[in-house]
């Protein structure tokens, strides 16, 4: 493992998931496997999220649009605070999981806009302007 790799890491870490409320799934994959959970950070953090093909901006944004489809709740609390972390406005970010509707049904995305306003809710970002 390189130390390049580390610092990434915790630089890319840091950039998406300061002041993230909710268990981290660093520290729930820790709890059972400490080891594999180093490994999983590396890989995820270090070398997915911190590579340079696209904006942290947009890459969030695909996150946000990937877990609204797949109904993924709880991951897309975590990438909803992190797409704010990295700059997307919460209007962008409601405007993606409008556009999921179309692969996604309405259910879905009223439950992630739920999710989107309860984390503008607990930011104070609620109500928008």
């Amino acid at each position: 493992m390189s130390k390049d790799i580390v610092e990434k890491t915790k630089k890319t870490a840091e950039l998406y998931f300061k002041d993230v409320t909710g268990e981290r799934p660093f520290d729930l994959w820790r709890s059972f496997d400490p080891d594999l959970a180093k490994d999983l950070s590396l890989f995820i953090t270090g070398q997915m999220y911190a590579r340079e093909k696209i904006p942290h901006t947009t890459r969030q944004l695909v996150t946000v649009a990937a877990l609204t489809v797949l109904c993924r709740l709880d991951e897309l609390r975590l990438h909803i605070q992190a797409a704010l972390n990295v700059g997307c406005t919460p209007q962008e970010i409601a405007e993606v999981i409008f556009q999921t509707a179309i692969y996604g049904g309405m259910p879905t995305t009223n439950s992630a806009l739920k999710t989107l306003k309860s984390v503008l809710e607990e930011k104070g970002l609620w109500p928008l302007d």
